[in-house]
């Protein structure tokens, strides 16, 4: 199997929560009947996206979108679906004669929301010290790339703008805009999706920021790669991961002396 924690987990939750609606669904099958006719009686020959082949009516553009969800939804786990069966169970369940009872199926689900449970907690175990081996091996090689300078802490970063601003100093509140990613170039965060630059006092988030933003004039643009003990280490929230080598392009837009008794900000990433 090739999935990830969360979407293991999620999947999970998804077959529990199909479980506990099927258990409700005698109570509710008048109901549920009465609001599909008239759901479709409002939207016979009516037709949301003009000029799709092979759709040219909600009802079919509706039901290849419901299709394309649930394939999403099981992206990571096409290896454990037969596609054919699994259209067999909605054509059987649709015409109320399924091949698997109501025990069997619970006894499936329940199986296989074991199996996956038990997949995620590998990965979540494993995953620390993959991040770290991984991060270690990127900036190895990273490190003699062009125009990239390692600081005696293991920071890494690479001047894409030289401003001639002045240097914040240890205390200052500095305005950055920035954009967070992956290794693998995933954005966790980026300011300027927000339309939103940050202020926050260059001593109160995390160390690679302490230290690079330090390095930078004010109207610089740096990208920065910082090794996981100088980032979140292995407590890194759940969008960034356990242990994860950090990549961050950071513009210094102002630097200013900060205000005796200021509250502290919020950490760059969190």
């Amino acid at each position: 199997m090739k999935f990830k924690q969360p979407v293991a987990l999620a999947l999970a939750g998804v077959l529990m929560c199909v479980s506990l609606s099927a258990c409700s669904k005698d109570e509710k099958t008048e109901e549920a009947g009465k609001s599909a006719d008239a759901i479709t009686s409002t939207a016979a020959g009516s037709e949301t996206v003009k000029g799709l082949s092979g759709m040219n009516s909600e009802r079919k553009q509706v039901s290849y979108m419901i299709g394309m969800d649930i394939a999403k939804s099981l992206k990571e786990i096409e290896q454990e679906i037969d596609i054919d069966l699994l259209t067999k169970g909605m054509r059987d369940q649709m015409g109320d004669k399924p091949l698997v009872n109501d025990a069997q199926h619970t006894q499936i689900r329940e199986a296989f929301s074991v199996k996956l449970q038990a997949h995620a907690e590998k990965v979540a175990a494993e995953l620390p010290k993959k991040n770290l081996e991984a991060g270690k091996a990127f900036l190895a090689k990273n490190k003699g790339a062009p125009g990239v300078i390692t600081t005696a802490s293991g920071l890494q970063y690479q001047v894409l703008r030289q401003g001639s601003g002045p240097k914040p100093g240890a205390t200052d509140i500095v305005k950055v805009n920035y954009k967070g990613t992956l290794l693998d170039g995933q954005v966790f965060d980026s300011s300027y999706e927000r339309n939103e630059p940050v202020e926050f006092p260059l001593n109160e988030v995390i160390p690679g920021w302490s230290e690079g933003v330090a390095l930078m004039g004010t109207g610089s643009k740096f990208k920065f790669w910082i090794p996981s003990e100088l980032a979140y280490g292995e407590q890194g929230p759940q969008s960034i991961g356990p242990n994860a080598t950090l990549v961050f392009e950071v513009e210094l837009l102002e630097t200013k002396p900060r205000p005796a008794g200021e509250a502290p900000q919020i950490p760059i990433g969190q």
